[in-house]
């Protein structure tokens, strides 16, 4: 188990994202906000890709990116079985193969006040999927 909270991935993705921006057009768009803590999280779809605006901290931003990553290419069913996956991963910091780089994140189940850091972007996610922007504001752990 990788119980590192920041392991050279999380650091690669939060301060080299590959996804990160608002695109100039996309077809849905989930929104999500840490009261606790000042994180805010937007996610775009465009097509089969996604696309985030992440303000926050390292973890954010790389449960962002990975999972922009991860979801591209993927329909709504098999989205939410990737959702579940990684939920389990970072309640529980046992690594599944299926996650690929998402397991760099099995560290955060060792920081329990890091799990809103890192489940934030897939409840937007789950918001733009569902066609209700806002729904990730009320989605807390």
């Amino acid at each position: 188990m990788n119980e590192a909270l920041y392991d050279s991935i999380v650091l690669d993705r939060a301060r080299h994202p590959r996804h990160a921006g608002r695109p100039a057009a996309f077809d849905a768009m989930g929104a999500g906000e840490n009261r606790m803590c000042g994180d805010q999280v937007s996610i775009f779809r465009v097509g089969s890709t996604y696309r985030h605006e992440a303000v926050g901290c390292a973890i954010l931003a790389a449960s962002a990116e990975l999972m922009c990553d991860a979801a591209t290419g993927k329909n709504a069913g098999e989205i939410a079985i990737l959702a579940e996956s990684f939920e389990q991963l970072v309640r529980t910091g046992q690594e599944n193969p299926d996650l690929g780089d998402l397991n760099a994140l099995a560290g955060i189940a060792q920081y329990p006040s890091r799990l809103r850091c890192a489940t934030l972007p897939w409840s937007a996610l789950r918001a733009s999927l569902a066609g209700d922007p806002g729904a990730g504001d009320r989605d807390h752990d």
